[in-house]
C-alpha cells in the first residue's frame, strides 16, 4: 500500500494519492497536479480514481486537470448539479487493489460532503479521509450557506461526525482537507498526524454535547473572502484547463510600465521592509507566503496581474499560489528587480516603518496617530492596543472611508505582513500619512506593553 499526502502551503490544503497493486486514486487534487503523476510513476502506479471531498470553496481542484492527464474518473458528492464526474451514493464502494474505499455521505460543512473510508478488501477499517468536516482540533465551519442556514448545518455536521465518523474505531487514522493556517477553520490545531482516538481526546468541539456544538459553530465568525464566489462556481461547472501552462516571461521596466498603464494590477511580493524602502506606485504588497491567503480578497480575475518579486527563484511558487486560486492573466514579472526600475529613471515611493518603541513613544507623547489594526476578530478580541481602531484588513479597501484622509494612521497586525498590506491599500486610496509597525504585536507584547481587552 501507498499513502502520499500533497500539502499545498499558505491554503494549508492536503490532498491525498492512495495506491494498491497497479491502482491509485487522488483524493482532492490541487490544480499544479504533476505532483501526482510524478509519485504515480515512482510508485508503477495507474491513477484510477479522481475523488472529491466536496465542492471546495479556498482553491481550484485540479480534477478535471488530472483526468485529462490520466483518463481518471472523477467522483463527488450528492445533491449539486455537477458540470463534470459522476456522483456518489452514500456507502458505495471502490476497490483498489487489496483496498476499498467507501464513500460515507457527513455533510454538515457542505450538504454534499462525503468522507472516505480506508480500509482492506478482507476487513479492517485503516484511515478516513475526513474532508472539511472533521480537523485535528477543529471541526468544519457551517457558515457558508448563510444564516439561515447555519444551524442546520451545524446540527448535521454534529451528527454526521458523530454517528459517522467518531464509530469508525479510535485507532482508525484521520486524513482531514486542511492543516493549521486553513481559513476552512477557526482554530485548526498544528499536527500533521492524528487519529479519530487522538481527537476524542483532544479536539474541544467534540467534548460539546449537540446544544452547545450548535451554539458554538454559530458564535463563530469566520472571514469570508470574496473570491470564493470564483471558487465555488468553478469547482461546480469545471474549471478552464492548465495543462499548457508555462510561467510568466520576465519584462523590461518599459513594458511593465506600459502593462501598469493600460490597468494591469501589480503585487508586490517582497517583504514589508523592502516594500518600505522603495516600490512602484499603486502596487499591493502581498508577502510570498501570504498570496495564497490575501490575494483573493484583492485581486478580480478579469484584469491581467503583475509581479514584482524579491528573487527571480520565486516566481514559480508565486505563480503556483495564484494559480491555486484560479488566476490564470498573470503577465509577466518585473526582470531585475525594483533595481532594474528605479535605475532605468522610473518614479518610486516609500513608506514610513515604525518600530513598537516609537510608536509607544507617539501615542505616550500625545501625537495625533491613529492605530488601524488589521487582524481578525479573534485575534483583536484577545487583546489589542489601547484606542486602536479595528478594521480586518480583507475589508479595509471597501472600508478606507472609515478612516480621516488628514490624519497619520499607523497599520499593525502580528508581526508586520497584513499590516504591510494594508499600508499599500491606504497608499493606494490616496492616504498622505501611513506607516507601517514592524514586528506589531508580537514585539509589542515582547517589549510587555500594555494590552487592552
Amino acid at each position: 500500500m501507498i499513502l502520499q499526502r500533497v500539502t499545498s502551503p499558505g491554503i494549508a490544503h492536503n490532498s491525498y494519492l492512495i495506491g494498491s497493486g497497479p491502482e491509485a486514486a487522488v483524493i482532492d487534487p490541487r490544480r499544479d497536479c504533476m505532483e501526482y503523476l510524478r509519485l504515480a510513476h515512482e510508485n508503477e502506479l495507474r491513477i484510477k480514481y479522481i475523488f472529491e471531498t466536496h465542492r471546495n470553496e479556498d482553491y481550484v481542484i485540479g480534477s478535471i486537470e488530472l483526468q485529462k492527464l490520466t483518463g481518471a474518473v472523477i467522483y463527488h458528492g450528492p445533491g449539486l448539479e455537477w458540470g463534470y464526474g459522476s456522483t456518489l451514493t452514500d456507502m458505495q464502494e471502490f476497490g483498489l487493489g487489496s483496498l476499498v474505499l467507501k464513500a460515507l455521505h457527513t455533510p454538515g460543512h457542505t450538504d454534499e460532503s462525503i468522507s472516505y473510508v480506508l480500509g482492506r478488501t478482507r476487513g479492517g477499517t485503516i484511515a478516513v479521509f475526513s474532508g472539511d468536516s472533521l480537523f485535528a482540533g477543529d471541526v468544519g465551519r457551517t457558515d457558508l450557506y448563510g444564516p439561515s442556514e447555519a444551524p442546520r448545518m451545524a446540527d448535521n455536521l454534529f451528527e454526521s461526525i458523530h454517528a459517522r465518523i467518531l464509530p469508525l474505531g479510535d485507532e482508525v487514522i484521520l486524513y482531514p482537507a486542511h492543516g493549521a493556517g486553513s481559513v476552512c477553520g477557526t482554530r485548526i490545531a498544528n499536527r500533521d498526524y492524528t487519529t479519530v482516538g487522538i481527537e476524542k481526546k483532544l479536539n474541544p468541539m467534540l467534548k460539546l454535547p449537540k446544544g452547545e456544538f450548535v451554539q458554538r459553530k454559530l458564535a463563530e465568525k469566520p472571514e469570508v473572502p470574496p473570491y470564493f464566489k470564483q471558487m465555488e462556481k468553478y469547482n461546480l461547472e469545471g474549471p478552464p484547463l492548465i495543462v499548457n501552462y508555462a510561467l510568466p516571461p520576465p519584462l523590461t521596466p518599459a513594458e511593465f510600465a506600459e502593462l501598469l498603464e493600460s490597468g494591469a494590477l501589480l503585487i508586490d511580493t517582497r517583504e514589508p521592509p523592502g516594500f518600505g524602502g522603495a516600490h512602484i506606485k499603486g502596487a499591493y504588497s502581498i508577502w510570498l507566503e501570504g498570496l495564497p491567503g490575501f490575494a483573493g480578497w484583492f485581486m478580480p480575475y478579469d484584469t491581467p496581474i503583475l509581479l514584482l518579486l524579491e528573487d527571480r527563484t520565486h516566481l514559480e511558487t508565486a505563480t503556483s499560489y495564484l494559480t491555486r486560486l484560479g488566476y490564470d492573466r498573470i503577465e509577466g514579472y518585473l526582470g531585475g528587480g525594483i533595481e532594474s526600475w528605479y535605475n532605468s529613471g522610473l518614479p518610486v515611493e516609500g513608506t514610513n516603518l515604525l518600530s513598537v518603541h516609537q510608536l509607544k513613544d507617539m501615542l505616550d507623547g500625545g501625537q495625533d496617530i491613529i492605530v488601524l489594526d488589521v487582524r481578525d476578530e479573534i485575534e483583536w478580541q484577545e487583546g489589542h492596543v489601547a484606542g486602536a481602531q479595528h478594521i480586518y484588513v480583507g475589508e479595509l479597501e471597501r472600508r478606507v472611508d472609515e478612516l480621516p484622509f488628514d490624519r497619520p494612521i499607523a497599520t499593525f497586525c502580528t508581526v508586520g505582513h497584513r499590516a504591510g498590506i494594508a499600508a499599500s491599500i491606504l497608499l493606494r486610496a490616496g492616504f498622505p500619512h501611513i506607516f507601517n509597525v514592524l514586528g506589531s504585536m508580537d514585539a509589542w507584547k515582547a517589549a510587555k506593553f500594555p494590552i487592552s481587552r
